[in-house]
């Protein structure tokens, strides 16, 4: 599988789904159980490396505005989420996070924002297909602490000033 093939596997799931994250998932799932279980691993890998790359402050503190506030682990669940709104928009936010304030249709945090079925997909297809846990990817692991500057996500000044547009549109 390469990588306009999972693209194009997340858009057709998510539009199928109407972007709903759960729903989303388990259409994924479904997809890929009608794979050979290598393509499932693959999928897998291609989905790990853009979680990974997603693992930066500045992405943070975009999610912690949408968010009204992410953990790690709500940071976690809200990258699988960004992934699963496809190519465009994740490029375009981990290029300039701000720029989800015009990237984003809608966004509620109800129901948006926590994609973390998306995260188990391929390995829920693969265990499907195999009867056994899916193996190391053999792709680096994340870092230990996100990409970037550091920055205090809780003060809210910092947050309207780096995140202007993001800001003005969910926050205003």
């Amino acid at each position: 599988m390469d990588e306009t093939e999972f693209w194009e596997l997340v858009d057709t799931t998510r539009e199928a789904a109407d972007g709903d994250p759960e729903d989303h998932a388990d259409l994924l799932v479904e997809r890929l159980v009608r794979m050979d279980p290598d393509s499932v691993l693959d999928f897998a890998r291609h989905f790990e490396s853009r979680y990974n790359r997603a693992y930066r402050w500045d992405l943070w503190g975009a999610a912690w505005v949408l968010l009204d506030g992410a953990s790690d682990d709500a940071f976690d669940f809200f990258r699988c989420w960004l992934i699963g709104q496809g190519r465009e928009v994740f490029e375009g936010a981990v290029h300039d996070p701000d720029s989800l304030a015009e990237l984003l249709d809608e966004f509620d945090e109800e129901l948006d924002g926590d994609g973390e079925e998306l995260g188990y997909a391929a390995d829920e297809a693969y265990e499907q297909l195999t009867g056994v846990v899916a193996p190391d990817l053999g792709i680096p692991p994340a870092a230990p602490e996100p990409a970037g500057t550091p920055m205090n996500l809780e003060n809210e000044s910092v947050l309207a000033e780096r995140y202007p547009r993001l800001w003005e549109r969910f926050k205003g």
